[in-house]
């Protein structure tokens, strides 16, 4: 298992958060997904076939891009 936390600039308000939780719990492999408004935070828990660059990759899909 893999957790990683990526700062999103983006997250404004709950609304962000649900997208965020949502949309990368689609993604198989993943298991948890925190996001938080408050520190602009997605913590993700993860196993394969699930992998950071798909992770990325879908948060800049839905306009949630990490800042590196």
């Amino acid at each position: 298992m893999t957790t990683v936390t990526y700062k999103i600039p983006n997250i404004s308000c709950h609304h962000c958060v649900h997208t965020i939780q949502s949309e990368l719990s689609e993604i198989e492999g993943v298991t948890t997904v925190v996001a938080d408004v408050e520190s602009k935070t997605a913590t993700i828990q993860f196993e394969p076939p699930a992998t950071e660059e798909i992770l990325k990759k879908l948060l800049a899909e839905i306009n949630y891009p990490t800042e590196e």
